[in-house]
């Protein structure tokens, strides 16, 4: 690695002073086998083999859902990584947040990353999102079988994780929020006395001559709790946490058993066009709190009737959803006009802007359509 600091350098990848927004799209690295979910779900197991094997579970429901230009890609390919890259930089997305996995210094699906940051390519921004949940069999009908224990060893685990994070703060290609590394953390409640983690983590970036990383906490809206009292810098709500949490799920799937008759087999259904409005979470930390939207939902491939569907989903629904989300960033500063997409490519939650089968590019032309409104 280079030993120049690269944090005192010009954003080459954008001007922020003219863009309406940064678009960040979460990034699920779970496309090519590794040997725990080999031995765990079946040799070769990766995302494609619950979504390849989906079914529908109630009339109209779109299911399996089908990958087009990108194809049923293998993120060990450099050729893959490149081809989505090159994909969400033409519809304007500014880069990827890779989920990152850390389990007392266990790690699983790092290889993407770890090419990526090895390589140099694909010449495309990134971050990383501490995805630090533990991994049960809970979307497979067995809650209780716990498959890779989410644990926090103590000092010497975090000062592990921060040496393997620092290769990745100092690579020319990471986003950062005034030239800080922005690091996004999906459970930051659960890690024991987060504040003196964070606080840790600092010291160590003063060790290493870099500036404190830009914490980014995923926010739980039913949860009291404040991240901003807790060292970290800003939040962002997903969008689904606040379906699960303040919608009834009885009137939907009232309306669809008269057609189903197995009952016991229906998933949790919204009408999307229904529950738009109410999907993007109340902005409760100004400037601080960023959107995240999504452009769809439907992770029956991965449970069953266990999922939640968000039935008829649209790009033109996708698109009123983001304009939102635009309109409520255009105010604050350009570093901080910052919207999260989920996902770019969850494709066993139905949950997707790369292209498929049924809308092409739809998701994406709305991005990109959205963005140039936003610019004026």
């Amino acid at each position: 690695m280079p030993t120049r600091n690269p944090f005192s350098r010009t954003d080459r990848f954008r001007s922020m002073s003219s863009s309406p927004a940064r678009l960040i799209a979460f990034h699920l690295p779970q496309f090519h086998p590794i040997p725990e979910n080999d031995e765990w779900w079946g040799k070769g197991f990766t995302e494609w083999t619950n979504t390849g094997k989906a079914k529908p579970l109630f009339p109209g429901h779109d299911q399996p859902k089908v990958p087009t230009d990108l194809g049923y890609y293998d993120l060990r390919l450099p050729e893959a990584r490149k081809a989505q890259a090159d994909l969400a930089r033409k519809y304007g997305v500014e880069g990827f947040c890779y989920y990152h996995y850390w389990f007392g210094g266990k790690r699983l699906l790092e290889r993407p990353v770890n090419e990526i940051i090895a390589s140099g390519e694909p010449d495309f921004p990134f971050c990383l999102c501490w995805a630090n949940e533990s991994w049960t069999g809970i979307w497979h009908g067995a809650p209780r079988r716990m498959l890779m224990e989410q644990t926090y060893p103590g000092e010497a685990d975090h000062r592990a994780h921060f040496e393997y994070l620092l290769t990745a703060f100092r690579d020319k290609r990471y986003i950062t929020v005034d030239g800080r590394p922005m690091f996004v953390i999906y459970r930051a409640w659960q890690i024991p006395d987060v504040k003196a983690v964070l606080d840790f983590w600092n010291a160590l970036a003063d060790e290493a001559g870099i500036p404190h990383p830009f914490y980014v906490c995923v926010r739980t809206p039913d949860l009291d709790w404040n991240p901003l009292e807790h060292g970290f810098s800003a939040t962002v709500t997903p969008s689904m946490p606040r379906i699960r949490h303040w919608i009834s799920w009885a009137e939907p799937v009232a309306r669809l058993r008269k057609y189903w008759k197995d009952k016991r087999k229906l998933p949790h259904i919204f009408q999307h066009a229904e529950v738009m409005d109410q999907m993007l979470a109340e902005n409760v930390s100004g400037g601080k709190d960023y959107p995240c939207v999504i452009p769809n939902w439907d992770n029956t491939p991965r449970s069953g009737s266990r999922g939640v569907v968000l039935q008829g989903s649209t790009p033109e629904l996708f698109r009123g959803h983001l304009r939102r989300a635009l309109d409520r960033v255009k105010d604050n500063r350009p570093e901080e006009r910052i919207v999260f997409v989920k996902s770019w490519n969850e494709w066993a939650e139905g949950n997707h802007l790369e292209p498929d089968l049924r809308f092409g590019h739809g998701y994406l032309e709305a991005v990109r359509d959205e963005l140039a409104r936003a610019g004026g």
